[in-house]
């Protein structure tokens, strides 16, 4: 999968969601769907390829309203022909942290001692309780777009991982290629870690923790994903439960797979 990479000077955990193989024998189009790490250092050039030759026109900013406020909304936000669309997969209850993890980041989440990977998988599951709107208009965006929709986070690992694993499961990746996908940001740890622990935002969270600590394990996604099938039957019964319906899961398939 090594050409879905995006090498970029300003980010370094870009990919592109074409190329993975659907249950049916299809196969996910590139150029439709991007996924990403934080884009507050993206250059010129990172931005032209990025509207020109990846066809970008909307972006879903994953990170808390503290997150945005911290780092600055991007430099994409200076292009006219680019949407920002803002869904934090956080309560956002108090000034800088999660109710329940304590935290801005999903790494730092409590779970009764040493956070396993199965019980990482569980911690996803708080952003569809927390903003199931938000998850659901993601991929609208996504199904809508005018060109491609890059969706990130702070890593690109964790918020960016859950709302990409519920597009490419719904309409009918395969799951282990949903899991694949997910843990391929391990091999951009090291270069995403210390982009990370250079900001103010993010480094007090982070000193003292290993970089193979935020190393995305397929454990985490499989546990997620059966959660969503032995809860609510499959990614569809999540989504129509939260106002998505089959008309918009066929319009998502038909810019996905096509």
């Amino acid at each position: 999968m090594s050409e879905r990479w995006i090498d970029l000077v300003g980010a370094v955990n870009v990919r592109d969601l074409g190329g993975l193989p659907t249950t049916d024998g299809g196969v996910t189009r590139f150029g439709q769907v991007l996924r990403s790490d934080n884009l507050q250092d993206l250059i010129g050039d990172d931005i032209g390829r990025l509207t020109g030759e990846h066809g970008l026109r909307d972006v879903v900013d994953l990170r808390t309203t503290y997150e945005v406020t911290s780092e600055g909304p991007g430099p994409l936000a200076r292009v006219p022909d680019v949407t920002i669309h803002h869904l934090s997969l956080y309560p956002e209850t108090g000034v800088a942290t999660d109710v329940e993890a304590d935290s801005v980041l999903p790494w730092t989440a409590k779970t009764g001692g040493e956070a396993s990977w199965v019980n990482t998988g569980v911690y996803y599951t708080n952003y569809l309780r927390h903003r199931p709107g938000n998850v659901v208009a993601a991929l609208r965006t996504m199904a809508t777009s005018g060109g491609s929709t890059l969706v990130h986070c702070a890593a690109g690992k964790d918020r960016t991982g859950v709302v990409c694993a519920l597009a490419l499961s719904v309409v009918g990746v395969d799951r282990q290629a949903v899991v694949d996908d997910y843990a391929q940001t391990g091999e951009r740890i090291d270069a995403i870690m210390s982009r990370l622990k250079a900001t103010a935002t993010y480094a007090a969270d982070l000193d003292g923790r290993p970089n193979d600590s935020n190393v995305p394990r397929p454990e985490s996604m499989h546990t997620f994903l059966d959660f969503i099938d032995t809860e609510f039957g499959g990614p569809a019964g999540w989504l129509g439960q939260h106002g998505w319906t089959d008309a918009e899961t066929a319009e998502l398939r038909a810019r996905l797979v096509g």
